[in-house]
């Protein structure tokens, strides 16, 4: 027996190398190995959260192919006699009936459609935390606007995504946003109506809305997002990855570990953790309840009726927006949802979309950027991403003003008052504390610098002073706040040069003006100056610290 075991593991040695041997004579199977299997990765845990979006992608599309081996996106009304005693004998539509029975009558049903739902929200939220923090890294800059264009679409599919998949199950919860979501094509001025009357195939609610979404949802947009993470990965494993600065990481090459064994190997540990949590997640935590909610009826909406956390923003919008209607030429504006519902997130994707090309521009920097930046060396970077996020959130909580007006037992009408203030002066005090803390921080870093660290030891000199007593820093931490890469304000050219000239140099003074300098002697600065040098040969860019 061992001899035969022994001259079939040989048999099947000699296939593979004969095949691998085949295969590239055909193709550049080889080169490709060696150059993609040892491409080194900076190990930080930074660099991971793409990866949770990538597995949480991969949980989504494996829970979805069973989940529609099940479901019916018919709205076609028929009793219910299912195992869900407390709706037996309730006309409900056949897209709700399935889900109820999948539910409560397919076996590990329930566990896929919470399984489903908790990788939608960690696969939107793993990206949204990922786009934040290449944002505040500057990781978005040349040679990555590529894939900096790729993330933000992703975001956009991915919020289409889940919001095809929530509105699915006809249920009164999402019916009622379903309803929001006709309002909303319907305040499109001009042809509004008519692409509301094409979707819905007819008057709300329609016939034909829920087959359209699931097709939608299962075919058009998981397609073009795997077409677009496919391609994503490819500019990664094409780019060199960027990497924090440490004694040893320049602008000019990576450090980090190769992808075969070490990389696969933790990023293979990473995703079973990703499904063991999901797993665990969708066994023990409820979400989406429909049974609770009931199937939808056009004429009824229950209180406390949120969507799911990633379109909460235009809830709030919605909310907080006065009731304001123009009639022109027999045409109603609907500004109080055409603003806050269409204008609104079209401004902030474009701003998304464009915002690599506005840094560029103010700096005039052509150089390729392979460091990340520290955000408290880019304060105006950072001061804007921050006033952002509070902006967000103050749309998020303002989408629960009803919730929140009932549990602290405060006025809905003053709480959604001081929403709208919110929504004004949050951002701006976000900004400048922001700002103002990132300043403190490097005036920090440069007291260490020219002082060293404090030890906690106090002595007393000869005259009867009382000092500390202090040491030099770690030279691994002091290459870290040396070796960075932040611009000069460009020069004013003066009242003369054409307005696109002084609106540049005003703006890169605005971001670039404030700044603090680090002491340096004149060899730390050319050692600088080569370990942030351009990559590549003859590249030109502004003038840097």
């Amino acid at each position: 027996m061992r001899r035969r075991r022994e001259r079939v593991e040989a048999r099947a040695r000699q296939a593979a190398f004969q095949a691998y041997v085949v295969a590239d004579r055909r193709a550049p199977v080889s080169e490709l190995a060696g150059q993609v299997l040892r491409k080194a990765f900076p190990d930080h845990w930074s660099f991971l959260l793409g990866e949770i979006a990538l597995y949480g992608f991969a949980v989504l599309v494996l829970t979805g192919s069973f989940l529609t081996l099940f479901f019916d996106p018919s709205l076609a009304e028929v009793p219910y006699h299912g195992q869900y005693a407390p709706l037996r004998g309730v006309l409900v539509s056949k897209a709700y009936e399935t889900t109820l029975d999948l539910s409560f009558g397919v076996r590990g049903g329930l566990l896929m459609r919470q399984m489903h739902h908790w990788a939608a929200l960690v696969f939107v939220s793993a990206i949204g935390v990922h786009m934040l923090r290449i944002f505040f890294t500057g990781a978005f800059r040349r040679p990555r606007e590529i894939n900096w264009f790729v993330g933000v679409t992703l975001f956009l599919l991915s919020l289409l995504e889940g919001f095809c998949g929530y509105s699915l199950p006809d249920d009164l919860l999402s019916g009622t946003g379903l309803r929001t979501a006709n309002s909303i094509v319907q305040s499109i001025p001009v042809v509004g109506t008519y692409l509301a009357f094409f979707a819905w195939g007819g008057p709300f609610p329609g016939q034909a809305i829920i087959r359209r979404l699931y097709i939608v949802h299962v075919l058009f947009v998981p397609g073009l997002l795997i077409a677009l993470i496919t391609l994503h990965l490819f500019m990664v494993v094409y780019l060199k990855h960027t990497q924090w600065s440490e004694p040893g990481k320049t602008n000019r090459n990576v450090v980090g570990q190769p992808m075969f064994p070490s990389f696969i190997g933790k990023s293979a540990g990473l995703s079973l953790m990703v499904f063991g949590v999901l797993a665990v997640m969708g066994g023990i935590a409820q979400i989406n309840p429909i049974w609770n909610f009931g199937p939808y009826i056009p004429d009824q909406v229950s209180t406390d009726a949120q969507p799911d956390w990633y379109v909460g923003f235009l809830e709030g919008a919605l909310r907080l927006m006065p009731g304001v209607e123009w009639n022109v030429a027999g045409h109603t504006f609907m500004w109080n949802v055409l603003l806050p519902a269409v204008v609104l997130p079209a401004l902030l994707f474009l701003v998304l979309y464009s915002y690599p090309f506005f840094e560029r521009w103010i700096t005039a920097d052509l150089v390729e950027h392979h460091l990340c930046d520290r955000p408290r060396d880019r304060p105006v970077r950072t001061a804007l991403g921050v006033a952002a996020v509070v902006w967000y959130a103050v749309l998020l909580l303002a989408g629960g003003n009803d919730v929140l007006a009932v549990t602290f037992r405060i006025s809905v009408n003053g709480l959604t008052w001081i929403f709208r203030v919110a929504f004004f002066l949050a951002p701006v005090l976000a900004y400048l504390i922001t700002r103002r803390v990132c300043l403190a921080l490097q005036r920090h870093e440069r007291h260490l610098l020219q002082e060293g660290e404090e030890t906690g030891v106090v002595y007393q000199d000869l005259p009867g002073g009382m000092s500390e007593r202090h040491e030099g820093i770690d030279p691994r931490h002091r290459y870290k706040l040396l070796v960075r890469e932040i611009p000069l304000p460009l020069n004013h050219p003066g009242p003369g040069a054409p307005l696109r000239h002084r609106l540049q140099a005003s703006l890169s003074a605005w971001y670039y003006g404030e700044r603090v300098d680090m002491p340096t002697t004149a060899e730390e600065r050319l050692q600088i100056g080569g370990r942030t040098a351009d990559p590549v040969a003859g590249g030109a860019g502004s003038s840097r610290e």
